[in-house]
């Protein structure tokens, strides 16, 4: 499943066993020059005509970083070792929906080979491929067939894993697959989800394109929020409902989606809170807080006014519901059922952005359409 899906919007979906780990202790006390400025996850350095890919995170609270040499595949003067990484890669399996977008940006959608539950990828670039046959199934994130992956053959693996390292990647390392983590989606900030894009370009060899798409959808984020000050109000937001015993989810207020609130200038009623993920609180306490709000973006996995009063008839009670100011994204899908915005938005922060503006100050944005959200029926 999409690992932003599994994640509230945040999850989503290493070299081999002789590759170079440090401390991340050891790695901040080097004076290095990074290209990237968002992403926290991720370095790139090029010194000396020499370039190193290092991923500051595997997982979540891990403490290694991984340090990977990128070398040209016609430079025959570098040794070949499991740390090393040639390029351009051009036979790659990737293991998150958040990950197509960004490959497909740079146009090396068929370099991928394997897909792991495909049918929740929705581009239709993609799809064609998967219907041709030209990217084979993998099994699922959470139990990869590695025994089809080892028939594949692929250059290298970009996987993740949540909280220690997926025994399958683990496996295929040990077989001789270069596997590398990403770990996109434990950045905080929208922008430093989209450099991730970097990544790959490194990868594929076209740094100057990804370098190019990021700094477009970076200077269309800050000019749409640039536009979002010019307003004098600051709606009341809320977000999120209950999905299990009775306890009611909704971003942190250091989270990536309550950021997207506030680059928004919108009024979200939990922006005070700390923590980079989602609150956990009692339906009670979210009432008493946010019943008069304005707005009510992103409903959990509710598709529907209907759904939510199956749910909790209380719901009703919220002055957003009264007034018919719901929104969610998670009716736009692709034509397997995938959802568009879990895919898509890590990307394009920038279209986000703009939907927030859209849906709660629409005269900022007279001639733009909604590309993620729509209003709950």
């Amino acid at each position: 499943m999409n690992k932003i899906l599994k994640l509230s919007f945040l999850i989503p979906f290493l070299l081999m066993f002789a590759c170079n780990k440090q401390s991340n202790t050891n790695h901040k006390k080097k004076k290095i020059l990074s290209k990237i400025r968002y992403a926290k996850g991720f370095d790139i350095i090029d010194k000396k005509g020499s370039k190193k890919l290092i991923i500051k995170t595997d997982y979540k609270n891990s403490n290694n970083f991984s340090d990977y040499t990128i070398t040209k595949k016609n430079n025959q003067q570098v040794a070949e070792s499991h740390y090393n990484i040639r390029v351009p890669i051009k036979e790659i399996i990737l293991t998150s929906t958040t990950h197509v977008p960004m490959v497909e940006l740079l146009n090396e959608e068929e370099s991928i080979i394997g897909f792991p539950n495909s049918k929740y990828i929705s581009s239709k670039k993609t799809r064609s491929l998967i219907d041709n046959g030209q990217i084979k199934e993998i099994g699922k994130e959470s139990s990869l067939n590695t025994e089809i992956i080892l028939e594949l053959q692929p250059e290298l693996v970009v996987g993740f894993a949540v909280a220690s390292e997926d025994k399958n990647l683990t496996t295929l390392k040990k077989a001789g697959i270069p596997v590398i983590y990403n770990a996109d989606w434990l950045e905080n900030t929208p922008l430093g989800r989209a450099e991730w894009i970097q990544f790959f370009g490194i990868l594929f060899d076209k740094e100057k394109q990804a370098d190019s798409i990021f700094k477009t959808i970076e200077k269309n984020y800050n000019e749409a929020k640039e536009i979002a000050k010019k307003s004098k109000i600051s709606p009341k937001i809320i977000s999120g409902a209950i999905m299990s015993k009775g306890i009611w989810n909704l971003p942190a207020g250091d989270s990536f989606v309550a950021q997207f609130m506030k680059d928004a200038n919108l009024n979200y009623l939990w922006k005070n809170t700390k923590g980079k993920g989602s609150l956990s609180l009692s339906f009670e306490s979210v009432f008493d807080k946010g019943k008069n709000a304005d707005f009510w973006i992103a409903p959990a996995y509710f598709t529907t006014k209907k759904d939510l009063l199956k749910s909790n008839n209380l719901y009703a009670e919220f002055k957003a519901f009264k007034d018919d100011e719901i929104y969610t994204p998670t009716t736009k899908k692709g034509t397997t059922g995938g959802v568009i915005y879990y895919e898509l938005a890590p990307t394009r922060p920038d279209l986000v952005l703009k939907d927030f503006i859209k849906i709660t100050n629409p005269k900022l944005l007279p001639n733009y359409t909604l590309t993620f959200f729509e209003k709950m029926k």
